[in-house]
């Protein structure tokens, strides 16, 4: 279902709280034994609660509780050189489990129910993943769980 690092694309993915499904990318940033991966749901909407002048990488704003990465639209940033079509946006307080079993279940067949755009380049994983795990908006245990090796 993907390694750590790894950008699939699905073009239905079905959310946990039951909203409609949309087509989404999913970053898998962790993989918690054989049953389980910690992943984000990058979004292009840009939430940021103040204006800010960092386009790229991570942005902190403790006094607003906000953590995200935002990736620029036609940078490439997989070894493959694949880039997101639009500005992403991944957001530290979005970080979620996920058990590899539901989502077999669900996305049975790769390149069918869903592909691997491409795995971050080494760089831009570390810089994500820091990110994250110096967040105090970032759940503990995530934070735990992204600096573990």
């Amino acid at each position: 279902m993907g390694g750590e690092g790894d950008i699939l694309y699905f073009d239905l993915f079905y959310f946990k709280n039951d909203n409609a499904p949309k087509a989404k990318y999913f970053i898998v940033l962790k993989t918690i034994g054989a049953s389980a991966i910690l992943a984000s749901l990058p979004s292009s909407r840009d939430f940021r609660p103040t204006v800010s002048l960092e386009t790229y990488g991570c942005i902190e704003v403790p006094e607003a509780c906000f953590n995200c990465f935002v990736f620029k639209a036609g940078l490439p940033v997989t070894a493959n050189n694949w880039a997101f079509p639009l500005d992403t946006f991944v957001y530290g307080q979005q970080i979620d489990e996920y058990e590899i079993a539901v989502l077999k279940d669900i996305y049975p067949v790769e390149g069918l129910d869903y592909k691997v755009v491409g795995r971050l380049k080494d760089a831009e994983f570390k810089d994500l993943k820091d990110c994250f795990c110096q967040s105090a908006s970032v759940k503990r245990r995530f934070r735990r769980l992204l600096a573990s090796d």
